[in-house]
Formats: C-alpha cells, sequence, structure tokens
C-alpha cells in the first residue's frame, strides 16, 4: 500500500534536511569565488517549494496571499502586491499612480546615478525625465529635489541606493507641499530605516526586489506597497492583464471572495464572467505560487539577514580605514540606519586605476560590481531621450569613473573578509612600491 501524500512530504523534508545538513562549503582563499550576492536557503525553502509543486497549484494564490500579508505587516504599510521582479514593481507603481491621478506627461524628478528600471518607467509612460545629481550618500537630495520642481514636475521616483537612505522624510514633505506624486524604489534598501521608520514608508508606492542578491529572495520576485487601497487595486489589476476582477479564487473558492463572479454585465452580453472583463490595459506580470511559498520561509530570515549584513559591512569599513589613503566610503546620513546591498568604495588616489585593481580582485575569485550605470545618460539606449538635466552631474560622474563595490550578503564569512582585506592590502602596498622604484 503506498504512502498518503502528507506522508510523502514529511519524507522529501527529511531527506532534503539530511542533504543540506552535508552542504557545508569550505573556503579555500583564492578558489572559492566571493559573491557580490548569493541567496542564502535551505531545506525549509526548497521543502517549502516542493509541498507547493506536490499540491500541484503554480498560479499565486493562497501562499502569494499569505506572503502579501505579512510583507505589509513587516514593512508597515497597509497593503501589498507581490510580482515577478522589482523591475516590474516599478513598472507597476508608476503606472498605477498615472492611472489614479489619470495623468497625462509631465516631468518626474529622478537620479541620472540609477539603475535603469527606476528610469526606464518615466520614459515609458509617457512622462519627461527631471535628472538630479547625487550627494555621497550616493542619493539624490531634498535641495537639488526642491530647486528642480517646477510648473510640469508631476512627480519624484528615486532609488535608495545600495541600501543607503536617502533624506527620503524631507523629500516627502517637498512632494506634499508641492501636490506631487513619491515612487520609493527600495529594492537595495529592504531592512534599511530612516527617521525610525522603514524606507518604503514615504512613497504613495514603494517598491521592492527579492532577486538571488537582495535581502530575501524567490530567485526572480518583487513587491510593491501603498497606503493608498484604490491605487492597490489598480496595481493588482495591471499586474493580472488589466482584469477588473481583483479577488482570489481558487478551487475552494472558486466564485471568488465576493461569490458574484459570473453576475457583472457586460456590453453586448447579457452576463459575463469578472475574471474576463478587462478595465485597463495592464500585463501579465505575477510570479509563481512557488515563489510566494519560498518568500515566506524567507520572511523568517530577515532579521538574521539583517544582522549580518550590517555586521558584515562593520568589520569591511573598520578594515578599509586603513586604505583611506586610496579609497573613501559613502557617507551616511545622521537619521539613516542603513542595510547595505554590497559595500561601496570610491577610489580618490589618481595613482589607483580601478580597471587594474578590478582584475586583481576577480583573478583572486574576488567578484566586484559597478554601481549600475554610473550616469545612465551616457549609454546608448538613452541617446534620444528627452530630459531635463537640472543640474551639473558632478558626483554621478565620480560615480561612474572612481566607484564599485563588494559583497557583504550572508554568505560572506569572516573568513572572507579578512582574505579581502589582506589583497586590497597587497595590491596598495605593491603599487607604493612601484611607485618608489
Amino acid at each position: 500500500m503506498g504512502m498518503d501524500r502528507e506522508e510523502a512530504k514529511k519524507r522529501i523534508r527529511s531527506v532534503l534536511g539530511e542533504y543540506f545538513s552535508q552542504q557545508q562549503e569550505k573556503f579555500i582563499p583564492g578558489q572559492t569565488p566571493i559573491y557580490t550576492g548569493r541567496a542564502v536557503y535551505d531545506d525549509k525553502e526548497i521543502g517549502a517549494i516542493t509541498d507547493c509543486l506536490m499540491d500541484g497549484w503554480f498560479g499565486l494564490g493562497r501562499r502569494g496571499a499569505e506572503f502579501e500579508l505579512k510583507f505589509a505587516k513587516y514593512v508597515e504599510r497597509k497593503y501589498s502586491l507581490v510580482v515577478n521582479s522589482g523591475s516590474s514593481a516599478n513598472l507597476i507603481a508608476l503606472d498605477g499612480i498615472r492611472n489614479r491621478l489619470n495623468l497625462k506627461g509631465g516631468e518626474v524628478i529622478t537620479a541620472a546615478c540609477a539603475f535603469p528600471t527606476t528610469f526606464n518607467p518615466i520614459v515609458q509612460l509617457g512622462f519627461r525625465p527631471a535628472v538630479l545629481d547625487v550627494d555621497k550618500t550616493m542619493n539624490i537630495t531634498p535641495e537639488a529635489v526642491e530647486a528642480a520642481i517646477g510648473p510640469d514636475t508631476k512627480g519624484i521616483m528615486f532609488a535608495h541606493t545600495l541600501g543607503n537612505p536617502a533624506q527620503v522624510e524631507e523629500i516627502a514633505k517637498l512632494a506634499a507641499e508641492h501636490g506631487l506624486f513619491l515612487v520609493e524604489d527600495c529594492c537595495d534598501a529592504l531592512g534599511s530605516k530612516y527617521a525610525g521608520k522603514h524606507c518604503g514608508h514615504w512613497g504613495d508606492c514603494s517598491t521592492y526586489s527579492f532577486y538571488p542578491a537582495h535581502l530575501i529572495t524567490s530567485g526572480e520576485g518583487g513587491a510593491l506597497t501603498t497606503n493608498d487601497h484604490a491605487l492597490g487595486r489598480i496595481a493588482r489589476s495591471l499586474r493580472d492583464w488589466g482584469r477588473d476582477c481583483w479577488c482570489n479564487t481558487d478551487e475552494k473558492n472558486p466564485l471568488g471572495a465576493c461569490g458574484r463572479r459570473f453576475d457583472f454585465k457586460l456590453t453586448n452580453a447579457e452576463f459575463y464572467d469578472h475574471k474576463f472583463i478587462f478595465s485597463r490595459i495592464g500585463y501579465n506580470l505575477k510570479p509563481m505560487e512557488l515563489q510566494a511559498a519560498m518568500l515566506l520561509e524567507q520572511m523568517g530570515r530577515i532579521k538574521d539577514f539583517v544582522a549580518i549584513r550590517k555586521r558584515n559591512y562593520k568589520a569591511y569599513s573598520e578594515e578599509m580605514a586603513a586604505f583611506a589613503e586610496f579609497i573613501e566610503l559613502p557617507e551616511v546620513n545622521h537619521r539613516a540606519e542603513p542595510v547595505f546591498f554590497g559595500l561601496p568604495m570610491i577610489l580618490n588616489h589618481q595613482k589607483v586605476k580601478r580597471q587594474d585593481l578590478l582584475k586583481y580582485l576577480n583573478k583572486f575569485q574576488i567578484n566586484t560590481r559597478l554601481v549600475f550605470s554610473g550616469n545612465l545618460l551616457y549609454h546608448p539606449a538613452y541617446r534620444d531621450v528627452q530630459y531635463t538635466k537640472c543640474q551639473e552631474l558632478t558626483n554621478t560622474d565620480r560615480i561612474m569613473r572612481d566607484c564599485f563595490w563588494i559583497g557583504i550578503h550572508p554568505g560572506v564569512s569572516e573568513e572572507m573578509i579578512k582574505f579581502v582585506v589582506s589583497k586590497f592590502r597587497e595590491y596598495f602596498a605593491n603599487m607604493g612600491a612601484a611607485g618608489r622604484a
């Protein structure tokens, strides 16, 4: 007689636990890659995904709804919507606001130092970017925002760069005073706080990413949050093809939460299935239920992940102080509590060539990344984009020329940090010896 489903799940979980208990990698300096970002998970996440597969439910369902409730509670927002990426979250956030406010173009204030998908929706949805420089925190400032506000300004959309919070409370106050919307891109900043509140607290709509390098992960994935109930409904519709229906349906509730799924009228049809009435021109940007299952498990790790990232950043920053002649770290606002996405460093010595340093580090399997686009306006895709340049992009250009970052994620151990620091020490020592020769 075969085992039942629940017994099978328990046996699978047991085997997964045994497998992961034996997967302790030994760090071999110079051979084991030290990644800029890496997903950290174990048998709990894989078990949750396996349970989902065995249940045979692939489309977003009860696990997705449960995650949305838990995530909204964690970031202290009223409404959360899970999507297939942080990039999609940005697109839906701005499109949702455009629909909510019935906007037809205008300027949106943003940064030139950005990941493309913070900037792209502004262009894609018919707005004109009003572009700002960043300060030494690598973020836009309230002073620059205020100077950029003009008669055609409709809103502000920016990211907390590499998890380092911008002065968002002050920026939000300016937005409110001038009747502007605010989209707060927190894709790098889950866990970070400003003025004692989670990044994302101030946006009319705020966005998050669950890509493997971020604080929690579902492989690909993202979310947006808002306190505006109507905006949340619009965002859900846009995510789900523009569907008019917003309530969940599953095998236990085929008529939907309202119980009236087949009672809606549509022109030329006496009654029509509400799940197939479309009130907006939308997208399909849903994740899978498997991803929601993984995210529910990852939620239990947030506290530990935050602590490890803070520990690793502190350890690196203390060690890197010895190399102040050559590199500087970004400033942190006194009201900010960052959970850094990575450790950004800016070269401040004319003899240090970034290209040579990065090749040296990567030779020892120390992975590096640049700060995304640097100055996005220099890239081929944006040559013909119409934008307003609100100030000189001095710091942005410096970031593009002299900045890079390394990983501080929970997969980075103290042993790895010591090895990385030793390679910086060797490089700068050898450079000094070459200069004296």
